[in-house]
């Protein structure tokens, strides 16, 4: 029977609907910038409470708008993105944000309808054990289903709560799972009082042990580092006119710091052309970092021609010069950001949209890490670092973790600090520092407990000095990715059906 079909309980649902949507746009704000993590717990708990009796139409429908809720205010930057630096015609803007906020809210959704129709059960058991497992993998699935949203996963709310300590061994999924356990108790505390509070500790205490835990080593010698920041408005930053004004800019930036520190970044396409257009600045840079001791990792497109000389491929780059030189391609391209599906029909829509640089190439999948000031590095470029299995790729080996962005796109909006707060899960996961240098901010040092150590202000050209060390050794995450925290969702799914096929055989 069709989750469509099936009749309502006897009860009032506006309010239980009402309710749903509310905590959904609720959840944001305990993410950055705001940073209240409990509401998180308390969000999900309302969420779950009113999944508490319905039936599968009626979780599907609040489960639906809990999302509408949660993603229409969580991911609102996205109308940013596409109004000021692509169409800006308000409708348009706005119909394609609707559209996407619709559709990610249909992972809730069917989280909500999964339960019911097949795990319908004892109340206990679905709040400790259900309805945690199926929105943990609600949320994996959404981590690469059609190239990936990752975007408010639980987990990144508890980045300053003790739940934290649990990303080093399950990565952000575990953390998410422990979110949803939380808020499981939390209902049965409402409705039953004493005992959840069991759950509760069993949860929470682990995490506090945890927190104690050092799980890499630190290398013995500190590296002075220096973020440049640029400040370059997007809407300027591919015009020709002004690309030796950009370059020089960038010079400037970093002329204090070499000789001084071992290591410059420069973020996501700060040389806004080819590396072929640009072959004399790029020799001078190099010869630069070679005289002074500094190496330089700098984002910039790199492009390869055919034998007829014809462009052939180009990819969103990261290079390193100076005693090492290296390269990077972004492996996990932005959907129709950098790369058109359907290429045949969507390409016209985005030179309509005036995209820079819409048809990158993926890089490979097995690439090494990249080298620089005399230590091994994870490099990830822009949303990359939303994906911390694909992060762990080049661990334990690398020492450091760098992340170069243009969050740009995203204008004064929550994007930017969601941003950085995702990329303080990876440094916890690995731990190890992460450098991540953007083009108006929030340029950040990251330690290897997820802690900001020293962050540039947005929208202003800046330069960000710190000292970092490399780091050896593996977490458990390192070694066994998201297949832990998968495996035990699915463990608990597979209990509660057997434990509901048994209650259905026992005699009456």
């Amino acid at each position: 029977m069709s989750f469509v079909s099936v009749r309502e309980p006897g009860q009032p649902g506006a309010i239980g609907d009402l309710m749903a949507l509310v905590a959904g746009a609720g959840l944001p704000f305990a993410f950055a910038p705001f940073g209240v993590f409990p509401f998180a717990i308390v969000s999900q708990a309302i969420l779950f409470r009113c999944w508490q009796p319905v039936s599968r139409r009626r979780a599907f429908w609040r489960g639906w708008l809990y999302g509408v809720g949660m993603f229409g205010v969580g991911v609102s930057w996205v109308q940013i993105s596409i109004h000021q630096f692509g169409l800006p015609v308000l409708a348009f803007s706005v119909s394609v944000t609707a559209a996407l906020v619709l559709i990610l809210a249909l992972y809730p959704a069917f989280v909500g309808w999964t339960a019911k129709r097949w795990f319908e059960q004892n109340t206990r058991w679905l709040l400790l054990a259900v309805l945690p497992a199926l929105w943990t993998l609600g949320e994996w699935l959404r981590g690469w289903v059609f190239t990936g949203f990752p975007w408010l996963n639980l987990g990144y709310s508890q980045i300053d709560s003790p739940l934290a300590a649990y990303a080093p061994v399950t990565g952000v999924y575990g953390v998410s799972l422990a979110v949803a356990l939380s808020a499981g108790a939390l209902v049965l505390f409402v409705t039953e009082r004493k005992w959840p509070l069991v759950i509760l500790v069993a949860v929470w205490l682990p995490a506090v042990g945890l927190s104690y835990v050092q799980w890499t080593t630190p290398g013995s010698e500190s590296l002075r580092v220096a973020l440049i920041q640029g400040g370059i408005e997007q809407g300027i930053k591919w015009d020709p006119a002004l690309r030796d004004q950009t370059l020089d800019h960038y010079m400037k930036l970093s002329e204090p710091y070499w000789g001084n520190s071992r290591l410059i970044v420069w973020p996501e396409t700060a040389v806004p052309a080819f590396g072929s257009e640009v072959k004399p600045f790029l020799a001078q840079l190099e010869h630069r970092a070679n005289v002074t001791g500094t190496d330089v990792l700098m984002g910039i497109p790199v492009d390869e021609h055919d034998e007829r000389g014809h462009l052939a491929d180009y990819y969103n780059s990261i290079i390193s010069l100076g005693r090492s030189v290296g390269r990077y391609d972004k492996r996990h391209l932005v959907l129709l950001g950098e790369y058109p599906p359907f290429k045949s029909v969507l390409m016209p829509l985005l030179q309509v949209l005036s995209i820079p640089m819409s048809d990158f190439t993926a890089g490979e999948r097995d690439q090494p890490p990249l080298e620089a000031a005399g230590l091994k590095i994870a490099p990830s470029v822009c949303y990359e670092d939303a994906f911390g299995e694909e992060v762990i790729d080049f661990l334990p080996e690398a020492q450091l973790l760098v992340n170069v962005s243009n969050d740009a796109w995203f204008g004064d909006s929550f994007a930017p600090h969601q941003h950085l707060e995702i990329a303080r899960m990876r440094a916890l996961e690995t731990g190890r520092y992460l450098l991540r240098a953007t083009n108006n901010g929030v340029s950040a040092i990251i330690d290897p407990r997820g802690k900001v150590i020293a962050e540039s202000p947005q929208f202003v050209p800046h330069a960000l000095q710190g000292e970092v060390r490399g780091h050896s050794g593996a977490t458990p995450y390192v070694r066994y990715g998201n297949w832990a925290t998968v495996s035990l969702a699915l463990v608990l799914l597979v209990a509660s059906r057997s434990l509901k096929t048994l209650m259905a055989i026992q005699p009456m």
